[in-house]
């Protein structure tokens, strides 16, 4: 007779495994450390948006004092339109300023970036600290002695003297812009134009003007914001009320009778301002984020 024993097998586990909670998965680690974040960028959404979605619904509510008493209306934007010289003059003297401004910006950048980042000439980096000693005088310092040269060369109380003043105040930040873009694309790029037959010209709009696309489009939509919304500039150069911008005419629309203010043409006032330059950077963000960080790595 055979007798079989069975056997029974532990199990022994380490003392220092025993009662280890499960490891969080990497996406719900991503989760948890998002929350925060999106809490925290939220507020400031809330705390930057607030200000300009009360301004949109005021400029339609009914406000005492202002141009729409009795419900819901455009009557605030009917008053903006027939102000002195008319809302569409306003409208297209900005929108000349700022089309001007950034026209001349994206030329002058593209250009002396281009300069700046490829060519070797003497006392490049002390022209390159010039250009960027701008950002270190006051603005509101350089209008007056701008004022004296434009009214010599018969520029004052000129649209287009605006722009050239907007312009050169643009070049500091756009010039490193566009230097840096350059910088980041490598040289192989334009020699290999070159050995396929393109000249420097036709390399650099051929070759590299799409490559630096998203820089030009970033200093382009900082050149037009500020062009938009400047307001010193405007004031000291310009005497003419049929050629004020729009921010100007604002200002001036504000204490019409007695210096009561009108905060309904006023509140209609600010979202026409607001409107395009919300409508550009949404339009534009993309390109805008990418402008910022293509001078981030090089090669």
């Amino acid at each position: 007779m055979v007798t079989t024993e069975s056997t029974s097998t532990r199990v022994i586990t380490a003392p220092h495994l025993r009662g280890t909670p499960p490891r969080r998965s990497p996406q719900a680690q991503r989760l948890l450390w998002g929350i925060p974040s999106v809490v925290f960028t939220g507020a400031l959404a809330i705390i930057f948006l607030y200000p300009l979605v009360w301004t949109t619904v005021a400029s339609f509510s009914p406000q005492a004092g202002t141009s729409q008493t009795d419900g819901w209306g455009l009557g605030n934007y009917a008053s903006l339109a027939n102000f002195q010289a008319g809302i569409w003059t306003y409208l297209g003297n900005s929108l000349f300023v700022s089309l001007l401004t950034v026209t001349l910006t994206l030329l002058t950048s593209f250009l002396g970036g281009y300069a700046f980042a490829r060519f070797q000439f003497p006392g490049k980096n002390l022209l390159f600290l010039l250009v960027l000693a701008i950002l270190m005088v006051p603005y509101a310092t350089l209008l007056i002695p701008l004022y004296v040269i434009l009214n010599a060369i018969g520029l004052q109380n000129s649209l287009v003297g605006v722009a050239l003043v907007l312009t050169m105040f643009q070049l500091p930040f756009s010039m490193f812009m566009m230097r840096i873009s350059f910088e980041s694309i490598p040289r192989e790029m334009d020699e290999a134009a070159l050995v396929d037959g393109c000249n420097s010209l036709s390399a650099l709009w051929r070759v590299l003007l799409p490559a630096v696309k998203p820089g030009l489009i970033t200093v382009g939509l900082f050149a037009f914001l500020t062009a938009w919304n400047d307001f010193i500039a405007p004031l000291i150069l310009i005497n003419d009320t049929n050629r004020m911008t729009l921010p100007l005419a604002v200002a001036n629309l504000r204490g019409q009778v007695m210096g009561v203010v009108d905060y309904g043409a006023t509140e209609a006032g600010v979202v026409v301002l607001a409107l395009p330059c919300v409508l550009l950077f949404l339009i534009l963000q993309r390109h805008y984020v990418r402008g910022f960080m293509s001078g981030a790595f090089k090669g």
